[in-house]
């Protein structure tokens, strides 16, 4: 499989995202964080130079590229210690599944706009009682005449203060049979009815987390995404580049602490060599190296299948590609800070703050254990024990 092999473009934009990456760097992340601010200026820049929509299509502004590119240019963006994670929503989640199922009025009304960093959409699929069973989902929408009346609740909704709408996963009533099938909407959130309740997180973060309160919001028929009886067809084409960035932003964030590590094993010298030559310190940082890598190229597999319409095949390596970046950052993160002992925990080399910050790709936007269950019953064929 030759694909895991990046072109010469591939290359080009992973380099040319470095160097912008480099120019803001973790000291811009914690300075935005600790004021209380948005990411505003590298998100406005990383949209004037069209990375924020390399995965839309050319005729509503984007760059006709995929989801192997916009991996790219979060994983580059992390790896220089500035994710953006409104990357996985706005333009991966939301972006893709207007630009596959919207309307033509929905495309020219919104893909510009994600394209070029100037409007942004959150996405709400996760609810009190649901977690990650997306098939408890009990936000619902029911016909009004002409409109739809949708009530619910949603949780840990990123971004919801920056958006300007929010693609929520509500479920209809099925005509023929009567039972419930989830439903994608266009909420704006200046709509009345629409209530979002800031989350108090201790993972401290520019991008903020938000309860939704839905109290019989009005919407026009045309705020809904694709044919209602599509059902999990337009919901899974969200998921899969959902957790396929998900695995970019891990691999960047382990990349990232992996060569402050590196960096300061090579220098620090306690005896006679640096702290580097010896192997108890070199070989868990090539471990952590070995398992980042082998995480991207499950990735570079899953955003190919992507990518080439496989949504199948995509579904399972995707979900693997997440498993393994979640555990691979993780591990790297920790090792970093073991590295560096002591110095480890200070402000100064800001590798402490990635402690928690590296779970997040452990249990967002779906659980290890879950994806345990999803291969173990889908590709294994074992029964479900739920």
């Amino acid at each position: 499989m030759t694909a895991v092999i990046e072109s010469e473009e591939h290359k080009a934009l992973r380099s040319a995202v470095a160097a912008l990456g480099k120019r803001y760097g973790r000291d811009y992340l914690t300075r935005t964080i600790a004021e209380g601010k948005h990411l505003t200026e590298l998100w406005s820049e990383a949209g004037k130079l069209g990375y924020l929509g390399v995965n839309l299509p050319e005729e509503y502004g984007g760059g006709g590229g995929g989801i192997t590119d916009l991996s790219i240019v979060l994983e580059e963006l992390g790896a220089a210690g500035s994710p953006l994670l409104m990357l996985v929503v706005s333009p991966a989640i939301c972006g893709t599944v207007i630009s596959r199922f919207g309307t033509e009025e929905q495309k020219r009304t919104w893909l510009p706009g994600l394209a070029d960093g100037t409007r942004l959409m959150a996405f709400g699929i996760t609810e009190p009682d649901a977690g990650s069973n997306s098939h408890r989902i009990t936000t619902t929408a029911r016909k009004d005449g002409a409109d739809w009346l949708l009530t619910g609740r949603k949780v840990f909704i990123s971004g919801v203060d920056m958006a300007d709408a929010v693609l929520i996963v509500g479920r209809t009533e099925d005509a023929r049979t009567g039972r419930l099938k989830p439903c994608l909407f266009i909420v704006p959130t200046d709509a009345e009815g629409f209530h979002k309740n800031p989350i108090d997180m201790e993972l401290k973060a520019a991008e903020k987390q938000f309860e939704l309160v839905l109290d019989d919001v009005r919407l026009p028929a045309d705020t809904l995404v694709g044919d209602e009886d599509a059902g999990l067809l337009q919901l899974f084409a969200g998921l899969n580049p959902e957790r396929i960035m998900t695995a970019a932003f891990a691999i960047g964030m382990g990349r990232h602490a992996l060569g402050k590590a590196v960096e300061y094993a090579r220098d620090r010298t306690v005896w006679k060599a640096p702290i580097g030559a010896h192997q108890a310190i070199a070989h868990p940082l090539a471990q952590a190296h070995i398992d980042l890598e082998l995480a991207r190229l499950m990735m570079q597999k899953a955003a190919h299948l992507y990518d080439a319409g496989d949504d199948i095949g995509a579904g399972e390596a995707a979900n693997m590609a997440k498993y393994a970046a979640g555990e691979a950052c993780v591990k790297a993160v920790d090792q970093s800070v073991h590295t560096l002992g002591g110095n480890g925990l200070t402000r100064e080399f800001g590798l402490a703050s990635l402690i928690t910050a590296a779970r997040v790709a452990r249990i967002a936007p779906v659980s290890r254990e879950m994806i345990l269950n999803y291969v173990s019953h889908q590709t294994l064929g074992l029964p479900k024990s739920y």
